[in-house]
């Protein structure tokens, strides 16, 4: 699988955004390793508050787990990879919280480790811990037998899912799939030789670009909403600046940005309110089914989990009750009985848990299937839609072309009529 981290802070955020079951399926804290808080909001607190006795800032290593999107991994994966990664890290024993979101029909982790060692209360240092996960994700899709991805084969590009929270963040505020702006920014970067190439390249995609105030090459949707150029497009500031130049030579963002206010007229404004509005509205159904299948399937595991719950206690009491009090109990533990009853005990234990973790990732799989059936449905929609933004955005560029040759020509139409001027009069002689 995938394996993405980050040094961070952000306690509270972090912890909010992983619990957040309005943008995922199904949210289940996996584990919970040496904190005293029982809920993950008073876990990574907890680190929080130890780090104040530190200087560290980012106290937190936040690590996503992304197995292949037709794999359905088992708690048992997610547990061992963590387990391998923290090893990797040199995090073995660190305070650690595991948390599974399940969306759109794929399962992914989310593991946060605490940084500061309480022994010696000091940040442990993680040299080199893009490359060590790199390593370790060739490592578990070879171990698994999966096809080993682009960006992990010798020589391989970057991922396709590699985007930032930031980008994430800013794609969803337009509405649109963030590998989609993706694509469009690396499919003109591959096309492009000169900055007037990957212009024109963009601007049929209805992008447009222009010089930021701090991060260089910029392009604005019609929207003016702001990309940077090199984030988007996967490539380093000075790979941009060494196959473009000087980002000096385009406009500024705000002069873009009154262009594009005055060039796309209230008519044109209304067709791109009137597409959302209809993908909206054709994803209704489908959005409803969704709501459905996902209550269906929380009462599911809600009806497991209460149930494994309560065998567990009754399990447990049974257990305990096979160890005498009193008289018998110091009969037993003189005699070596009792011993071998605390070992039939924890092997039982240790089954039971085994079998739990069992139902529970046979239920998943179930689930799993029935959500992507839907899931297929949604993408099938979803390519059409994003066949309609295409198309929308090459006549929105047309326009916005039509409007700079009229501004062009306006520009030159005087000194057009004053050369024609000086034409009909002819040349002058003087007597």
């Amino acid at each position: 699988m995938i394996l993405k981290g980050s040094q961070r802070a952000g306690a509270t955020k972090l912890s909010a955004h992983l619990m957040n079951d309005r943008d995922n399926d199904h949210v289940a804290v996996l584990e919970l390793r040496g904190f005293v808080a029982d809920d993950l909001h008073g876990a990574l607190n907890e680190a929080h508050a130890i780090s104040k006795a530190t200087q560290c800032k980012q106290y937190l290593f936040s690590l996503s787990l992304n197995p292949p999107t037709d794999h359905i991994a088992t708690e048992q994966d997610f547990l061992d990879a963590a387990d391998r990664a923290e090893e990797a890290l040199g995090l073995s024993g660190q305070p650690r919280a595991v948390v599974i979101h399940e969306k759109e029909g794929r399962r992914h982790a989310h593991v946060v480790f605490s940084r500061i060692d309480g022994d010696e209360l000091k940040a442990i240092n993680l040299p080199h811990f893009k490359n060590r996960l790199r390593d370790l994700s060739r490592e578990l899709y070879l171990d698994h037998g999966w096809e080993l991805p682009k960006g992990l084969q010798a020589g391989g590009g970057k991922s396709p899912l590699n985007f930032t929270l930031e980008e994430w963040q800013q794609a969803k505020r337009q509405g649109v799939d963030p590998r989609e702006i993706k694509s469009v920014f690396q499919d003109a970067w591959k096309r492009s030789d000169n900055l007037k190439a990957f212009g024109n390249a963009l601007a049929e995609r209805g992008y447009f670009i222009a010089k930021g105030d701090r991060r260089g090459f910029v392009a604005l949707d019609v929207n003016g909403e702001v990309y940077s150029i090199p984030k988007w497009s996967g490539v380093r500031a000075k790979d941009a600046k060494g196959k473009f130049g000087s980002p000096n030579q385009l406009p500024s963002v705000d002069h873009v940005r009154r262009d594009l206010r005055a060039a796309v007229s209230d008519k044109l404004k209304g067709f791109i309110g009137d597409v959302k509005a209809k993908h909206l509205h054709d994803l209704e159904p489908l959005q409803r089914e969704k709501t459905k299948l996902v209550s269906l399937h929380r009462s599911e595991r809600k009806q497991m989990r209460e149930g494994q719950e309560n065998r567990w206690q009754d399990e447990t009491r049974l257990r305990s009750e096979r160890l005498n009090k009193g008289v018998r109990g110091l009969i037993d533990w003189v005699s070596g009985r009792a011993k071998s009853t605390k070992k039939r005990n924890e092997l039982e234990a240790h089954q039971c848990m085994l079998r739990d973790q069992k139902q529970r990732d046979d239920l998943v799989k179930a689930q799993m299937s029935d959500r992507h059936a839907l899931q297929r449905r949604f993408d099938t929609i979803r390519k059409k839609q994003i066949q309609d933004r295409k198309f929308l955005a090459r006549d929105v560029s047309k326009f916005l072309r039509g409007t700079e040759r009229r501004s062009q020509t306006d520009a030159n139409r005087p000194r057009e009529r004053a050369q024609r001027h000086k034409r009909d009069r002819g040349p002058k002689f003087e007597l």
